[in-house]
């Protein structure tokens, strides 16, 4: 059955040797993608909600697979005009993503084997980032490591691979008129996404206890967690 199980083809914005140019170019083009889906929405809706206003107001925040810090940049804006005050570190592997963020506090790092002390930022966030690793137990070394560094709580988001999303996203990107290149790269994210059952999974081989697993809007999916 259609998507049944998940891709394992790379997509090419992922290629580890893309120039400078092409890396500004695909990211530009993403920015355009992720303001229409409302990328940030998920963290602005839910995560204050969940961990509360008073544990909210000064956060150190950890954003893994960030790119050009595009998340971060919006988060710590917005909580700005709340009254919190939001720290986020970007990492990612692609020094040349993380030089568009020149303003940022980045960390060139493989998710799998994060640079920091054990419980060194309160909150540990992702978005649409674990979908591009292909491996198991990369995945389970991502979620693992993702729980040892944080203080306080995880929340990661990424795509939830069904036809309905993938149907409609090949709408938008064709409206979009985006290139061939991100028309492929989009439709394959929704093959290489997941399913509630696959992250639940897979938090409990990282050793992860008590996580939540829940659908945004259908196209998406959460996993949030807190250590007592």
């Amino acid at each position: 059955m259609f998507l049944t199980h998940r891709s394992r083809q790379a997509e090419y914005t992922d290629a580890p040797d893309l120039p400078a140019e092409v890396v500004a170019s695909n990211y530009l083009e993403l920015a355009r993608v992720n303001k229409l889906l409302m990328f940030a929405h998920p963290f602005q809706s839910h995560v204050v909600r969940w961990l509360g206003r008073g544990r909210c107001a000064n956060l150190s925040i950890l954003d893994l697979g960030a790119g050009d810090g595009s998340l971060g940049r919006e988060l710590s804006g917005w909580a700005a005009k709340q009254g919190l005050q939001w720290r986020v570190t970007n990492v990612d592997k692609n020094p040349r993503a993380l030089r568009l963020a020149p303003r940022g506090v980045n960390v060139i790092a493989t998710v799998q084997s994060l640079p920091f002390a054990d419980a060194s930022f309160d909150l540990v966030i992702a978005s649409q980032m674990t979908h591009h690793i292909t491996e198991r137990e990369d995945v389970t070394a991502h979620f693992r490591e993702a729980w040892r560094v944080t203080r306080d709580a995880i929340y990661l988001c990424d795509i939830h691979r069904n036809p309905v999303s993938y149907v409609m996203l090949w709408v938008v990107l064709k409206v979009m008129r985006l290139s061939p290149l991100m028309l492929h790269d989009g439709l394959m994210s929704v093959k290489r996404g997941w399913r509630a059952a696959e992250w639940k999974a897979l938090a409990r081989e990282a050793g992860i206890p008590e996580v939540k697993v829940w659908f945004y809007f259908g196209s998406k999916l959460v996993l949030q967690a807190r250590k007592r």
